[in-house]
Protein backbone atom coordinates (compact mmCIF):
# COMPACT_ATOMS: atom_id res chain seq x y z
CA UNK A 1 0.00 0.00 0.00
CA UNK A 2 1.26 3.71 -0.49
CA UNK A 3 3.68 5.16 2.17
CA UNK A 4 2.01 8.27 2.31
CA UNK A 5 -1.42 9.62 2.97
CA UNK A 6 -3.69 12.43 2.33
CA UNK A 7 -5.55 14.61 4.81
CA UNK A 8 -8.31 17.18 3.11
CA UNK A 9 -10.06 20.21 5.69
CA UNK A 10 -13.71 20.58 3.82
CA UNK A 11 -14.94 23.85 3.88
CA UNK A 12 -18.52 23.87 3.52
CA UNK A 13 -21.17 26.56 4.33
CA UNK A 14 -23.24 23.64 6.26
CA UNK A 15 -22.90 20.15 7.05
CA UNK A 16 -23.90 19.12 3.52
CA UNK A 17 -20.44 17.18 2.30
CA UNK A 18 -21.13 17.31 -1.33
CA UNK A 19 -17.04 17.98 -2.12
CA UNK A 20 -16.87 14.34 -0.61
CA UNK A 21 -17.96 11.35 -3.29
CA UNK A 22 -20.66 9.08 -2.79
CA UNK A 23 -19.43 5.65 -1.17
CA UNK A 24 -15.58 7.00 -0.54
CA UNK A 25 -15.81 7.06 3.32
CA UNK A 26 -14.86 3.73 5.35
CA UNK A 27 -14.89 4.50 9.00
CA UNK A 28 -16.58 8.18 10.15
CA UNK A 29 -15.37 9.01 13.94
CA UNK A 30 -16.74 12.22 15.14
CA UNK A 31 -18.57 14.25 17.96
CA UNK A 32 -21.35 16.72 16.98
CA UNK A 33 -22.64 19.51 19.21
CA UNK A 34 -24.91 18.29 21.93
CA UNK A 35 -28.24 19.08 21.99
CA UNK A 36 -29.99 20.69 24.37
CA UNK A 37 -26.36 22.22 25.86
CA UNK A 38 -26.84 25.84 26.32
CA UNK A 39 -23.64 26.61 24.73
CA UNK A 40 -24.67 25.02 21.47
CA UNK A 41 -28.13 26.79 21.42
CA UNK A 42 -26.85 29.58 19.08
CA UNK A 43 -25.08 27.30 16.50
CA UNK A 44 -28.73 24.75 16.36
CA UNK A 45 -30.36 28.38 16.31
CA UNK A 46 -28.44 29.53 13.07
CA UNK A 47 -29.36 26.43 11.67
CA UNK A 48 -33.11 26.55 11.91
CA UNK A 49 -34.42 29.37 13.69
CA UNK A 50 -37.59 27.94 14.55
CA UNK A 51 -34.78 26.22 17.23
CA UNK A 52 -34.35 29.97 18.88
CA UNK A 53 -38.49 30.19 19.41
CA UNK A 54 -38.74 26.97 21.08
CA UNK A 55 -36.61 27.63 23.32
CA UNK A 56 -37.69 31.20 24.25
CA UNK A 57 -41.37 29.75 24.03
CA UNK A 58 -39.81 26.97 27.23
CA UNK A 59 -40.83 24.51 24.75
CA UNK A 60 -37.98 21.99 25.82
CA UNK A 61 -38.89 18.70 23.37
CA UNK A 62 -39.93 20.64 20.44
CA UNK A 63 -36.15 22.43 20.75
CA UNK A 64 -34.84 18.56 21.23
CA UNK A 65 -36.19 17.78 18.12
CA UNK A 66 -36.11 20.35 15.87
CA UNK A 67 -31.87 20.11 16.97
CA UNK A 68 -31.93 16.56 16.03
CA UNK A 69 -33.66 17.42 12.78
CA UNK A 70 -30.12 19.59 11.91
CA UNK A 71 -28.34 16.26 13.01
CA UNK A 72 -30.07 14.24 10.86
CA UNK A 73 -29.27 16.10 7.93
CA UNK A 74 -25.36 15.35 8.46
CA UNK A 75 -26.20 11.55 9.27
CA UNK A 76 -27.84 11.62 5.60
CA UNK A 77 -24.76 12.87 4.14
CA UNK A 78 -22.84 10.21 6.56
CA UNK A 79 -25.07 7.73 4.75
CA UNK A 80 -24.20 8.94 1.10
CA UNK A 81 -20.40 8.99 1.93
CA UNK A 82 -20.19 5.68 3.86
CA UNK A 83 -18.86 2.47 1.81
CA UNK A 84 -21.19 -0.60 2.50
CA UNK A 85 -19.77 -2.57 5.05
CA UNK A 86 -18.28 0.74 7.08
CA UNK A 87 -18.29 2.02 10.67
CA UNK A 88 -19.43 4.88 11.99
CA UNK A 89 -18.88 6.01 15.84
CA UNK A 90 -20.41 9.16 17.40
CA UNK A 91 -19.34 10.68 20.81
CA UNK A 92 -22.23 12.04 22.05
CA UNK A 93 -23.75 13.23 25.79
CA UNK A 94 -27.21 13.10 26.78
CA UNK A 95 -28.32 16.73 28.04
CA UNK A 96 -29.90 17.62 31.44
CA UNK A 97 -31.35 21.11 31.67
CA UNK A 98 -34.57 22.92 33.43
CA UNK A 99 -37.18 24.57 30.93
CA UNK A 100 -40.28 26.41 32.22
CA UNK A 101 -38.92 25.37 36.13
CA UNK A 102 -38.71 21.70 35.21
CA UNK A 103 -36.00 19.74 35.14
CA UNK A 104 -35.46 17.07 32.85
CA UNK A 105 -33.00 14.42 30.94
CA UNK A 106 -32.80 14.91 27.02
CA UNK A 107 -31.48 11.73 25.68
CA UNK A 108 -29.71 12.37 22.96
CA UNK A 109 -28.36 9.17 22.46
CA UNK A 110 -31.36 7.29 22.36
CA UNK A 111 -32.43 9.73 19.31
CA UNK A 112 -29.11 9.10 17.14
CA UNK A 113 -29.43 5.62 17.82
CA UNK A 114 -33.23 5.81 16.31
CA UNK A 115 -32.35 7.89 13.31
CA UNK A 116 -29.39 5.65 12.27
CA UNK A 117 -31.70 2.27 12.70
CA UNK A 118 -34.51 4.35 10.61
CA UNK A 119 -31.47 4.81 7.85
CA UNK A 120 -31.06 0.81 8.06
CA UNK A 121 -27.61 0.81 9.92
CA UNK A 122 -26.70 -2.52 12.59
CA UNK A 123 -26.30 -0.67 15.73
CA UNK A 124 -23.42 -2.15 17.83
CA UNK A 125 -22.67 -2.48 21.39
CA UNK A 126 -21.63 1.01 22.51
CA UNK A 127 -19.25 2.45 24.83
CA UNK A 128 -19.56 4.64 27.83
CA UNK A 129 -16.89 7.20 27.69
CA UNK A 130 -16.73 7.78 31.70
CA UNK A 131 -14.37 10.88 32.37
CA UNK A 132 -11.91 10.97 35.00
CA UNK A 133 -12.43 13.93 37.19
CA UNK A 134 -11.42 15.76 40.27
CA UNK A 135 -15.63 16.84 40.87
CA UNK A 136 -16.21 16.73 44.25
CA UNK A 137 -20.65 16.79 43.98
CA UNK A 138 -21.97 13.24 42.99
CA UNK A 139 -25.71 14.83 43.23
CA UNK A 140 -27.99 17.24 41.66
CA UNK A 141 -31.27 18.91 42.81
CA UNK A 142 -32.32 18.78 46.83
CA UNK A 143 -28.96 17.32 48.52
CA UNK A 144 -29.84 14.33 51.02
CA UNK A 145 -33.59 15.31 51.09
CA UNK A 146 -35.83 12.94 49.23
CA UNK A 147 -37.06 12.20 46.59
CA UNK A 148 -35.81 15.84 44.53
CA UNK A 149 -31.88 15.24 43.91
CA UNK A 150 -31.08 13.78 40.75
CA UNK A 151 -28.15 11.38 39.40
CA UNK A 152 -25.42 13.28 38.02
CA UNK A 153 -23.92 12.52 34.25
CA UNK A 154 -20.35 11.72 34.33
CA UNK A 155 -20.31 9.63 31.38
CA UNK A 156 -20.58 10.33 27.58
CA UNK A 157 -22.20 7.61 25.13
CA UNK A 158 -19.96 6.16 22.14
CA UNK A 159 -22.55 5.06 19.46
CA UNK A 160 -21.22 2.53 16.85
CA UNK A 161 -22.66 1.52 13.43
CA UNK A 162 -22.26 -0.40 10.50
CA UNK A 163 -23.76 0.14 6.95
CA UNK A 164 -24.73 -2.86 5.49
CA UNK A 165 -23.10 -5.74 6.97
CA UNK A 166 -19.84 -6.58 7.72
CA UNK A 167 -16.61 -5.48 5.22
CA UNK A 168 -14.94 -7.87 3.15
CA UNK A 169 -11.16 -8.21 2.38
CA UNK A 170 -11.09 -10.14 -0.74
CA UNK A 171 -8.01 -10.31 -2.53
CA UNK A 172 -4.12 -11.07 -1.16
CA UNK A 173 -3.27 -7.36 -0.88
CA UNK A 174 -6.49 -6.71 1.39
CA UNK A 175 -5.98 -9.54 3.51
CA UNK A 176 -2.12 -8.76 4.45
CA UNK A 177 -2.94 -5.10 4.88
CA UNK A 178 -5.52 -5.89 7.24
CA UNK A 179 -2.93 -8.16 8.76
CA UNK A 180 -0.41 -5.38 8.85
CA UNK A 181 -3.29 -3.25 11.07
CA UNK A 182 -4.01 -5.62 13.74
CA UNK A 183 -3.51 -4.17 17.26
CA UNK A 184 -1.84 -5.93 20.36
CA UNK A 185 -3.55 -8.91 22.12
CA UNK A 186 -3.67 -6.73 25.62
CA UNK A 187 -4.66 -3.94 23.09
CA UNK A 188 -7.65 -5.80 22.34
CA UNK A 189 -8.27 -6.22 25.83
CA UNK A 190 -8.64 -2.81 27.13
CA UNK A 191 -10.30 -1.01 23.75
CA UNK A 192 -13.19 -3.49 23.50
CA UNK A 193 -14.38 -3.13 26.63
CA UNK A 194 -17.99 -1.07 27.15
CA UNK A 195 -16.35 1.51 29.52
CA UNK A 196 -13.32 3.83 28.49
CA UNK A 197 -11.94 5.69 31.89
CA UNK A 198 -10.16 8.50 30.37
CA UNK A 199 -9.96 12.04 31.08
CA UNK A 200 -11.61 15.11 28.76
CA UNK A 201 -10.07 16.98 27.10
CA UNK A 202 -8.95 20.63 27.26
CA UNK A 203 -11.74 23.32 26.98
CA UNK A 204 -10.67 26.41 26.61
CA UNK A 205 -10.55 28.27 23.42
CA UNK A 206 -8.71 31.72 23.46
CA UNK A 207 -10.24 32.86 19.77
CA UNK A 208 -12.31 36.22 18.89
CA UNK A 209 -15.51 35.65 18.42
CA UNK A 210 -19.02 33.54 20.03
CA UNK A 211 -17.03 30.19 21.31
CA UNK A 212 -15.25 29.96 24.39
CA UNK A 213 -14.81 26.08 24.57
CA UNK A 214 -14.25 23.54 22.32
CA UNK A 215 -16.01 20.61 23.05
CA UNK A 216 -13.20 18.61 22.23
CA UNK A 217 -12.46 14.66 22.48
CA UNK A 218 -8.81 13.41 23.80
CA UNK A 219 -6.64 12.42 21.54
CA UNK A 220 -6.58 8.68 22.68
CA UNK A 221 -11.01 8.41 21.91
CA UNK A 222 -10.32 9.06 17.84
CA UNK A 223 -7.20 7.13 18.00
CA UNK A 224 -8.64 3.37 19.65
CA UNK A 225 -11.91 3.81 17.16
CA UNK A 226 -9.59 4.55 13.86
CA UNK A 227 -7.28 1.64 14.87
CA UNK A 228 -10.46 -0.45 15.54
CA UNK A 229 -12.65 -0.10 13.04
CA UNK A 230 -10.57 0.94 10.14
CA UNK A 231 -7.40 -0.51 8.20
CA UNK A 232 -4.06 1.31 6.71
CA UNK A 233 -4.81 3.73 4.02
CA UNK A 234 -8.59 3.65 4.67
CA UNK A 235 -10.44 7.01 4.76
CA UNK A 236 -11.43 8.50 7.77
CA UNK A 237 -14.35 11.76 8.02
CA UNK A 238 -15.31 13.59 10.67
CA UNK A 239 -17.91 15.96 9.90
CA UNK A 240 -17.26 18.29 13.32
CA UNK A 241 -14.16 18.65 12.94
CA UNK A 242 -13.68 21.18 15.50
CA UNK A 243 -9.68 21.29 16.53
CA UNK A 244 -9.01 18.49 14.49
CA UNK A 245 -8.59 15.82 16.75
CA UNK A 246 -9.48 13.08 14.68
CA UNK A 247 -7.67 14.09 11.72
CA UNK A 248 -4.51 14.05 13.85
CA UNK A 249 -5.30 10.94 15.01
CA UNK A 250 -6.15 9.36 11.35
CA UNK A 251 -2.35 10.81 10.80
CA UNK A 252 -0.62 8.92 13.54
CA UNK A 253 -2.30 5.73 12.04
CA UNK A 254 -1.65 5.79 8.54
CA UNK A 255 -4.98 6.62 7.45
CA UNK A 256 -6.52 9.13 5.44
CA UNK A 257 -9.01 11.95 5.89
CA UNK A 258 -11.65 14.65 5.32
CA UNK A 259 -12.40 16.70 7.94
CA UNK A 260 -15.31 19.72 7.58
CA UNK A 261 -15.93 22.52 9.90
CA UNK A 262 -18.54 25.66 9.07
CA UNK A 263 -16.76 27.92 11.59
CA UNK A 264 -14.53 29.73 10.23
CA UNK A 265 -12.46 30.77 13.98
CA UNK A 266 -11.74 26.33 14.21
CA UNK A 267 -11.31 26.37 10.69
CA UNK A 268 -8.24 28.81 11.13
CA UNK A 269 -7.17 26.91 14.56
CA UNK A 270 -6.77 23.94 12.80
CA UNK A 271 -5.18 25.18 9.55
CA UNK A 272 -2.52 26.52 12.71
CA UNK A 273 -1.75 23.62 14.24
CA UNK A 274 -0.33 21.77 10.81
CA UNK A 275 2.89 22.27 11.75
CA UNK A 276 5.84 19.55 10.70
CA UNK A 277 7.30 19.61 14.27
CA UNK A 278 3.37 18.88 15.40
CA UNK A 279 2.51 16.07 13.10
CA UNK A 280 5.74 14.46 13.35
CA UNK A 281 5.24 14.50 17.32
CA UNK A 282 2.38 12.45 16.40
CA UNK A 283 4.92 9.44 16.41
CA UNK A 284 4.92 9.41 20.43
CA UNK A 285 1.80 7.36 20.02
CA UNK A 286 3.29 4.74 18.16
CA UNK A 287 6.49 4.37 20.15
CA UNK A 288 4.22 4.82 22.85
CA UNK A 289 2.07 1.26 21.60
CA UNK A 290 5.37 -0.44 21.45
CA UNK A 291 6.65 0.37 24.95
CA UNK A 292 3.90 -0.40 26.37
CA UNK A 293 4.12 -4.32 24.09
CA UNK A 294 7.14 -4.52 25.64
CA UNK A 295 6.36 -3.97 29.37
CA UNK A 296 3.43 -6.79 28.81
CA UNK A 297 5.80 -9.07 27.56
CA UNK A 298 8.11 -8.66 30.91
CA UNK A 299 5.16 -8.95 33.00
CA UNK A 300 3.15 -11.76 31.13
CA UNK A 301 3.06 -14.89 33.45
CA UNK A 302 2.27 -17.39 30.59
CA UNK A 303 4.59 -18.88 27.91
CA UNK A 304 4.12 -16.44 24.54
CA UNK A 305 4.25 -18.86 21.44
CA UNK A 306 4.47 -16.29 18.66
CA UNK A 307 6.46 -13.73 17.30
CA UNK A 308 6.17 -10.18 14.92
CA UNK A 309 9.76 -9.90 12.88
CA UNK A 310 8.65 -6.69 12.09
CA UNK A 311 9.43 -5.18 15.33
CA UNK A 312 11.49 -8.10 17.01
CA UNK A 313 8.67 -8.90 19.63
CA UNK A 314 6.87 -11.86 21.15
CA UNK A 315 2.73 -11.72 20.79
CA UNK A 316 0.50 -13.99 22.11
CA UNK A 317 -1.71 -14.98 19.52
CA UNK A 318 -0.87 -15.71 15.39
CA UNK A 319 -2.89 -12.80 14.22
CA UNK A 320 -0.17 -10.14 15.48
CA UNK A 321 2.94 -11.87 14.07
CA UNK A 322 2.48 -9.60 10.58
CA UNK A 323 1.01 -6.53 12.94
CA UNK A 324 3.75 -3.23 11.43
CA UNK A 325 3.92 0.47 12.48
CA UNK A 326 5.01 2.96 10.19
CA UNK A 327 6.06 6.50 11.57
CA UNK A 328 5.52 9.48 9.89
CA UNK A 329 9.06 11.04 7.83
CA UNK A 330 7.68 13.95 6.64
CA UNK A 331 4.88 16.71 5.84
CA UNK A 332 3.87 18.77 2.99
CA UNK A 333 0.94 21.29 3.20
CA UNK A 334 -0.63 23.34 0.79
CA UNK A 335 -3.83 25.45 1.99
CA UNK A 336 -6.26 23.45 3.16
CA UNK A 337 -4.59 19.55 2.04
CA UNK A 338 -1.81 17.87 4.02
CA UNK A 339 0.36 14.87 2.78
CA UNK A 340 2.15 12.73 5.53
CA UNK A 341 4.76 10.41 4.47
CA UNK A 342 6.22 7.45 6.39
CA UNK A 343 8.98 5.29 7.01
CA UNK A 344 9.47 1.99 9.04
CA UNK A 345 12.75 3.79 10.88
CA UNK A 346 11.38 5.63 14.08
CA UNK A 347 13.06 9.12 13.86
CA UNK A 348 13.38 11.45 16.18
CA UNK A 349 10.47 12.95 18.28
CA UNK A 350 10.54 16.70 18.68
CA UNK A 351 9.22 18.34 21.76
CA UNK A 352 6.00 20.57 20.98
CA UNK A 353 5.05 22.91 23.57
Amino acid sequence: MSRSTIHQLVIEDSRNASSIADNSVDLVVTSPPYPMIKMWDDIYSQQNRKIRRALTSEKGSQAFELMHGVLDRVWKEVDRTLVPGGICCINIGDATRSIGGNFSLYPNHQRVQQQFLKLGYQCLPSVLWRKVTNAPNKFMGSGMMPPSAYVTLEHEWILIFRKNGRRQFDSDEEQLNRLASAYFWEERNAWFNDLWQLPGSTQRLNLSGRRSRSGAFPFELPYRLINMYSVKGDTVLDPFLGTGTTMFAAMASQRNSFGIEIEENLRELFLSQISTEKVLALNQYTSQRLKQHEQFVQEFEKPINHFNANHSVPVVTRQETQLRFRFIESVQTRDDQTVVNYTDEEPIIPKVT
